[in-house]
């Protein structure tokens, strides 16, 4: 997968953490994990885009770095979604499901890179 590909599913997935957040009831606790599923999903997409231009091997590292902490982020909110019964497990299940493939994506980049430098 190259990285204009990787682009583009980090921002489908981007746009479809945004969907299901909207969906959270209008709730002190579905506002909050609202909040917090975009910024980190959002996160995700623009550190990815960093990660693309990175002016050395230590900064490309650093910034995957980041997208994976963001994504495993994600993945925590969207199993939170499920754990407190906000929305029904089949809508969140897709994205648990993606989140977990860009994590082992971003696991295997890291490592790759890691031993090339």
């Amino acid at each position: 997968m190259d990285s204009e590909e990787l682009k583009n599913r980090t921002k489908q997935f981007a746009h479809r953490c945004v969907k299901l957040a909207l969906a959270l009831p209008n709730t002190v606790l579905g506002n909050h994990i609202r909040g917090q599923l975009i910024r980190c999903e959002t996160s995700v997409v623009s550190n990815y885009r960093a990660t693309c231009i990175a002016q050395s091997k230590a900064s490309f590292i650093s910034k995957l770095s980041i997208v994976l902490e963001e994504t495993d982020e994600s993945h925590f909110w969207l199993e939170f979604i499920v754990d407190e019964d906000l929305l029904i497990r089949k809508l969140v299940e897709p994205l648990l499901d993606k989140a977990n493939e860009l994590i082992a994506i971003f696991i295997s980049s890291r490592k790759t890179a890691r031993q090339e430098s």
